[in-house]
């Protein structure tokens, strides 16, 4: 199964979502649940607090969405933590966050935060956050394979934790082998692939990989 979420970061960041209308259900959070009807995307489901939207678009909200989960603005977890939380409990092997870039850097960071979680736990479920120059996900230790996104050409390899053991990358322009990186390293920023695919593995740690275009 694969789920979609759509938060309310800035308009001008949110990739267009006609690729992935029919890829998976849809949740909407706070203001990105009228970004969905607006984009004619029935939310199956939407979650927040809704206080950065008017009386009015609250109307159409209610009015367009059958499940409508509705918090206080005081609560421990923010709006795009319940809707992932939700989304996990279901079991889904692929979750798309959009609308999770751009304007306050604290929601940036919390939503970056996110995407560890279910490595903690375990959990076999890709998280992606994806605006339109950006993918970025996390992995725990393995060999992953990776296949050439023609817009997305540059990669970046960046320690969650305090240091990744390990860390191999074959078929790259700037090819490593069994390195440790720490935490703050720049090492692996802006990579690129030399053939249609290639490899990362690493031993020991939290890796986050993030594609980009310029």
């Amino acid at each position: 199964m694969k789920i979609n979420i759509l938060a309310g970061g800035p308009a001008n960041l949110i990739p267009e979502l006609l690729p992935y209308r029919n890829d998976g259900m849809w949740i909407g959070v706070d203001r990105g649940v009228l970004t969905l009807i607006q984009n004619d995307i029935q939310p199956d489901l939407a979650f927040g607090d809704f206080d950065s939207v008017t009386t009015e678009e609250l109307a159409l909200i209610e009015e367009k969405v059958t499940e409508l989960n509705r918090f206080m603005p005081e609560k421990d977890e923010t709006d795009m933590e319940l809707a992932l939380n939700w989304a996990l409990e279901q079991n889904a092997d692929r979750i798309r966050l959009f609308g999770a870039t751009g304007g306050r850097l604290d929601h940036l960071f919390a939503n970056i935060q996110l995407l560890i979680k279910p490595v903690l736990l375990d959990m076999a479920v890709l998280i992606e956050i994806i605006d339109k120059k950006n993918i970025i996900y996390v992995k725990s230790s393995g060999e992953y394979t990776i296949q050439e996104i023609k817009d997305f050409k540059y990669f970046s390899f960046i320690p969650v934790t305090m240091e990744v053991k390990g860390l191999t990358l074959k078929n790259f322009k700037y090819p490593l082998k069994n390195h440790t990186v720490p935490i703050g390293s720049t090492l692996c920023i802006s990579n690129e692939l030399i053939e249609d695919y290639g490899t990362f593995s690493f031993t020991e740690g939290i890796l986050m990989v993030v594609r980009s275009k310029d």
